[in-house]
This record gives structure tokens, C-alpha cells and sequence, in this order.
């Protein structure tokens, strides 16, 4: 897939007839990249934030509550005539934030919570496959833990171990190892035994290229808007344990013009149609984590929000389009939505407080960021920092995403590791393959 062009959807002068107010939930590198593209659309007129970082808050106005509390939520945008919200994270779309903002009348860019059990609960997204006909890994649920060991010993390594609900990114165990997927089972059971229903999901283990496909939906409406690929483990070469996300790179290379027609019509367009029988209405951007192998893909997971470190790639693509394509998706509009697209390559790589993801220390101070010539090509997003008299502090386990596009992937690779480079922070890393290839192999 090509990229998308710095141009604003709608014709010149009709911007400027709607001016808003728009909060952004959320404070990481997801939620610097959204604010970044957001204030760039002359629809924007105030920008707020919550909790926010050290780097949203040089373009938005950054307030401390319960960005999970619906009430708290919805009480805040009536004191600040918020006019749009956008939902980064996921736990507040788990909780039904979203909901209650539709019910108070608040245009809001996420899913409700029966949609978002898509990415909560991986029992009821395999439950979606099954109804659906979705190709998927094969698969399994435990509530109990030794009948889940029986499992794991009866089948074999490598195996793929999943906690049912949110983990932030690192609840899946891609186990080479009968051991390795036993100890995971056991790190499971200890952190939710006392959860009702499904506690673990076992898969079998896919091979293939794995790559991500974002689209948004609105009800009516399919609007494929980009294809990442994302390094989920901590070290080069795709070692080391998961993480949150150690790099991206958009568009993804193994994402053809085939692929991603195979994953609408046998995917993502049955997933929202099983939603859909089930009187649950998809209203947001739906991602889509597949293996890929000899051009056909599967279904990983479902994610009901923009990926991270993923979204800063998209919205360097972006730019102030993305305002427009998710007020759209909010009003049920996608339909009059036309993306300029241009044929760039973007990446952003994560420095990382050294340890992550284990433990780490923090409020060590970050060096060098006034030295870099930041444009649209090129654009630091805080994702763990705060600001101190010393100045930028880490606070955080990943900390900023160096973002580049460019002509090429090579070139925007090249932009981003000398940027990096300019950066004066011991304690931090990185790794030094991102871009290079996506990534591959079991998952």
C-alpha cells in the first residue's frame, strides 16, 4: 500500500466552518503522534489531553483524571466544551467510556464495550472466528490450570500461550519450549485466577510474516487506512522477551494489493458482520494482527485502537487527514472520505529505559532533543517522559519514538538511526534493526 499525503479531505474553505474542541485519552507515544497530526487540521481549535507527557504538552493542554471513568470523562468535556473526544488506549474502551460519551452526546472516535471485547477478551474473538468462518490459528480455552498443563503437554512446543484479557501488549508467550509455555501458564493463572470465564487461550504456534492492517468502520462503512509491521521483542535480530512495541516500519512490503483484499473479504468483513448479527455496532478503527504465508493470511488478534508504536508511523503518513477520517468514522460519514495518498515509507524506533521490559529505573535525563531539526520528515514523540527542572525525564519503561518518513524505507531508516545518534541518553537503548525487515517466524 502507498502512503498518504500531507492534504486535509476536505475542499479548501470548509475546514474552516467547523472549529472544535478535541480531547485525546490517553498519554504515550500513540497519543503524542494523534495530538501531533490533530493540531495540523485547521478544524482543530483547542487541544487538550489526559494524563498527557512532556512532549503532548507542547502542543495540547494536559489535565490530570480518570480517563476510565466515564462519568469523570464526560463531566470534563462539558466544563471544557469538548465538541470531539479521541480514545487512545484500550482500557478505557473496555470500560465503556465511549458508550457513555455517545449517551451524552459527545461525538467520540472508539468502539463501545461489546465491540471492544474484540482486543478484551481473546475467548470471544475466537468465538467470533468460529462463527464466522475466519481462518485462525487453532486453539483452545482453560479456566483451570491444570487441565491447561495437560493441554500443553499433550500437543507439544512451540506453542502460543495468551492471557484472555488486556495485558498491554505483552500477554501472549510464543513458547519454543514445553517448560517455557508450562511457566507461562503459571505467570497466567497467578495473575487472574479470580477472574470469571476463560482465563487462557493456547494456540497453535502460526509461521509465516506477520504485519498489521488498520482500517477504520463506521457502522456502514470499510476505510482501509494503512499497513505496519511491528517488533514486538526487546532485542535485535527478534530476541529477547515481548514487549510493548521496539519499532515499526509503514507500509508493510508483505501487505500486497492481494493480501489485503483477502483480509477485508475473509477477516475483517466477517468479523464486523458477525458483530453486526449480534447487534453490536463497530464504530472506530479496528486492527488487525495477521500472519501472512504464501499470500494468504490469518488472523492474530484483533486490537480496537491504533497500535504503539504503529499509530506514530500511520500519522507521520497521515497528518491532518487524520482529524477528518476519524470525525468521519464518529459520524457514521466514512463514505465521503477520500485519503490522498503518496508513495512514502515511514519509521519510528523506541529508546527504551534500559531493563525494560523488566525492571528499570527512572528519571534519568534525557540530552539533546533541542539539537534535532524536527519537521513532518522527521518528529520525536514522547512516550514515557516528564518534564523537570534538570529538563526531559524518563518515566516510563519506553520512553520516545524517533519517527522518520521518506522516499524510501531505507532513507527513512537512515533519518531516524541519525537523529538517534544525536540524542545524549545513557540510560537508554534501542535496537539497531528496525526497518531493516519485518518481522518474521512463529507467532
Amino acid at each position: 500500500m502507498v502512503g498518504i499525503a500531507f492534504l486535509p479531505t476536505l475542499p479548501r474553505g470548509e475546514s474552516d466552518a467547523e472549529r472544535m474542541n478535541i480531547l485525546v485519552l490517553g498519554g504515550g507515544g500513540r497519543e503524542h503522534a494523534l495530538t501531533w497530526a490533530i493540531r495540523q487540521n485547521p478544524r482543530c481549535d483547542g487541544l487538550f489531553c489526559a494524563p498527557g507527557n512532556a512532549g503532548i504538552a507542547e502542543v495540547a493542554a494536559c489535565h490530570e483524571f480518570d480517563i476510565v471513568d466515564g462519568a469523570a470523562v464526560v463531566g470534563f468535556c462539558r466544563r471544557h466544551a469538548i465538541d470531539f473526544v479521541i480514545i487512545g488506549p484500550e482500557a478505557p474502551l473496555a470500560a465503556g467510556v465511549a458508550d457513555e460519551l455517545r449517551s451524552a452526546g459527545t461525538d467520540v472516535f472508539g468502539p463501545g464495550a461489546s465491540a471492544a471485547r474484540l482486543e478484551a477478551s481473546k475467548a470471544f474473538t475466537k468465538d467470533i472466528c468460529d462463527k464466522a468462518g475466519i481462518p485462525t490459528a487453532s486453539y483452545a480455552t482453560f479456566s483451570q490450570l491444570e487441565a491447561a498443563r495437560e493441554h500443553v503437554i499433550s500437543r507439544g512446543a512451540p506453542i502460543v500461550v495468551k492471557a484472555d484479557g488486556l495485558e498491554g501488549g505483552k500477554g501472549v508467550t510464543v513458547a519454543d519450549s514445553v517448560n517455557d509455555a508450562l511457566a507461562a501458564l503459571d505467570r497466567t493463572f497467578a495473575s487472574g485466577a479470580d477472574e470469571p470465564g476463560a482465563t487462557v487461550v493456547i494456540e497453535e504456534c502460526l509461521e509465516g510474516d506477520e504485519a498489521s492492517f488498520f482500517v477504520l468502520a463506521d457502522g456502514k462503512t470499510v476505510l482501509p487506512i494503512g499497513t505496519a509491521q511491528d517488533h514486538k521483542r526487546a532485542y535485535d535480530g527478534d530476541r529477547g522477551p515481548n514487549t510493548g512495541g521496539m519499532g515499526a516500519c509503514s507500509p508493510a512490503s508483505v501487505m500486497t494489493e492481494d493480501v489485503e483484499k483477502a483480509a477485508l473479504d475473509d477477516i475483517i468483513g466477517p468479523t464486523l458482520a458477525e458483530l453486526d448479527r449480534r447487534g453490536i455496532a463497530f464504530q472506530g478503527v479496528l486492527y488487525a494482527g495477521l500472519m501472512i504465508k504464501d499470500g494468504k493470511p490469518k488472523l492474530l488478534e484483533y486490537n480496537v485502537r491504533f497500535g504503539d508504536p504503529e499509530c506514530q508511523v500511520l500519522m507521520v503518513r497521515l497528518g491532518a487527514q487524520a482529524l477528518d477520517a476519524m470525525l468521519a468514522c464518529a459520524r457514521g460519514e466514512l463514505d465521503s472520505v477520500r485519503l490522498q495518498w503518496a508513495p512514502d515509507h515511514a519509521v519510528s524506533v523506541v529508546l527504551a529505559s534500559a531493563g525494560y521490559p523488566d525492571a528499570y529505573e527512572k528519571d534519568s535525563i534525557i540530552k539533546g532533543l533541542d539539537r534535532l531539526n524536527q519537521s513532518s520528515r522527521l518528529r520525536v514523540f514522547h512516550a514515557g517522559t516528564r518534564r523537570t527542572e534538570a529538563g526531559i525525564a524518563a518515566a516510563g519503561g519506553r520512553v520516545l519514538n524517533v519517527t522518520a518518513r521518506a522516499e524510501s524505507m531505507e532513507s527513512a531508516r537512515n533519518r531516524a538511526y541519525r537523529a538517534i545518534n544525536r540524542i545524549d541518553w545513557p540510560g537508554g537503548f534501542c535496537r539497531k534493526d528496525i526497518g531493516l525487515c519485518g518481522p518474521s517466524g512463529p507467532g
